[in-house]
């Protein structure tokens, strides 16, 4: 047996050495290429999910010329597909903690694309509503999933950089289907974005059956074969000793018990709160701003690509936006960092409505928007994964998106709801930065509560 120096030894000639607990194992060691790799899959797959998530935003215009949708009607369909979300990260986080997160993503990831290929097919409001929650309940379950994933492969200084960063791709990916839709709609019809965005991901699935690895510790915590476990610790440090056994941690093995009522024990249940506070209303104002931009700047005078170029850079603004405050913060990110992205964001919404069609104010405004709207939610993810111990992580993200998800529903019908009715859609983005400055007093205060439990 190899001894903690490397040395050979006869088995049986020492006392079984202790199990090596697998956290410290990855935080001793330095960030290499295998995680990067894990990170790199994660960060596809959301960027899959960014695309068929935001979509409907873009091809709104053309989709309800083409069958004759109503707003208020098309708010629905569109919060048909956060319905699903919703559904599908409050169910999936607790059967990836129960079988593992690499059968879920890859059943998640299958699942958003046959139903994204079925929507283009929609010939009905009732086609494309069904069509669209079944894309949601794919894309809603891969999220936690993902985010949970790449937190575990990481080292502790590393690990909110790295979910902040993987979480890019959602960003990216929604941005891309902005660039897509303004390439292809007036050519080929709306219908060919979704055939794109629903080829994609059942493509991407036989790749991940390949090269996507369980978590280390979820295989520790279900007691998977040792040589499983040693095997993925060999490819993380190629040149260190493996222990022949490791295991979770006493933290970990706490949390052993029915997922979502742990996620109010232990002193969990304020900041549980809190973090469901935050994830509902960025998430709301999100999938608001996604999903009328494009129409409201339509109605203002601008053409559908400008429109939808425009839309774009609120996801270019979240993907900047989150790369530097995870350049520049790191391991430092906190709820109080969050808090203040928050508050930007609620300024930014308010000045969307004072742009008017003006360009150059409309892209500023829309870029910054982004920039605290979308790196607001990356910090939240990374904040809500690190809280979170493993065997409750994929719930505890789960929910918080799930939670996130009812605003996410309506968003949506809100804002076709105001924009039909208020008259005045200066009025609807003083109304939509509201939620904003709410999540920043819940980020605020849950900042208060980590510190007073730590």
């Amino acid at each position: 047996m190899l001894t903690a120096a490397g040395d050979s030894k006869n088995v049986g000639s020492t006392a079984p050495a202790a199990p090596v607990d697998v956290r410290a194992f990855i935080d001793d060691h330095p960030l290499g290429r295998y995680q990067l790799l894990v990170a790199g899959l994660c960060a596809a797959i959301v960027f899959i999910d960014g695309f068929d998530a935001q979509v409907m935003g873009f091809v709104a215009p053309a989709l309800s010329a083409d069958l004759h949708i109503p707003r208020v009607a098309l708010g629905a369909v569109i919060s048909s597909g956060t319905f699903g979300m919703m559904i599908g990260a409050l169910v999936c986080g607790p059967l990836a903690d129960r079988f593992g997160r690499k059968p879920v993503l890859i059943s998640c990831v299958l699942a958003f694309g046959a139903g994204s290929l079925l929507t283009s097919t929609a010939a009905s409001i009732a086609q494309l509503t069904a069509f669209r929650a079944m894309t949601g309940l794919g894309m809603g379950g891969a999220m936690p999933n993902a985010i949970a994933l790449t937190s575990e492969y990481m080292p502790a200084r590393s690990r909110n950089a790295a979910v902040m960063t993987m979480f890019c791709g959602f960003s990216f990916g929604a941005a891309c289907a902005g660039w897509v839709a303004a390439a292809v709609v007036r050519q080929f019809g709306w219908q060919a974005v979704f055939v794109v965005g629903g080829s994609a991901p059942i493509l991407f699935a036989i790749v991940l059956i390949g090269l996507l690895p369980e978590s280390i510790r979820f295989l520790v915590l279900t007691r998977a074969p040792q040589r499983r476990v040693r095997l993925y610790l060999s490819r993380i440090a190629p040149s260190a000793v493996v222990p022949d056994e490791v295991a979770a941690g006493e933290v970990e093995h706490r949390a052993r018990a029915s997922s979502v009522p742990q996620l109010f024990a232990d002193g969990r249940a304020g900041v549980t709160l809190l973090v469901w506070t935050m994830f509902f209303m960025n998430l709301l104002n999100l999938w608001f701003l996604n999903n009328w931009l494009p129409m409201v700047m339509h109605d203002a005078g601008l053409d559908i690509e400008t429109a939808s170029l425009i839309t774009s850079l609120f996801q270019i603004g979240g993907l900047l936006g989150s790369l530097l405050l995870a350049g520049i913060f790191g391991p430092r990110v906190s709820f109080r960092l969050l808090a203040a992205t928050y508050l930007a964001a609620s300024i930014f919404i308010w000045l969307i409505g004072e742009a008017g069609a003006s360009i150059p104010l409309l892209i500023v405004s829309v870029f910054a928007a982004g920039l605290g709207v979308i790196g607001g939610q990356t910090m939240s993810n990374a904040l809500a994964a690190d809280f979170y111990p493993t065997p409750i992580r994929s719930t505890g993200v789960g929910w918080a998106l799930g939670v996130g998800r009812v605003g996410s529903i309506l968003g949506p019908i809100l804002g076709g709801f105001l924009l039909s009715y208020a008259g005045d859609a200066r009025r609807v983005f003083w109304a939509a930065s509201a939620p904003a400055l709410i999540a920043t007093a819940a980020a605020y205060a849950a900042g208060a509560g980590t510190r007073k439990d730590a």
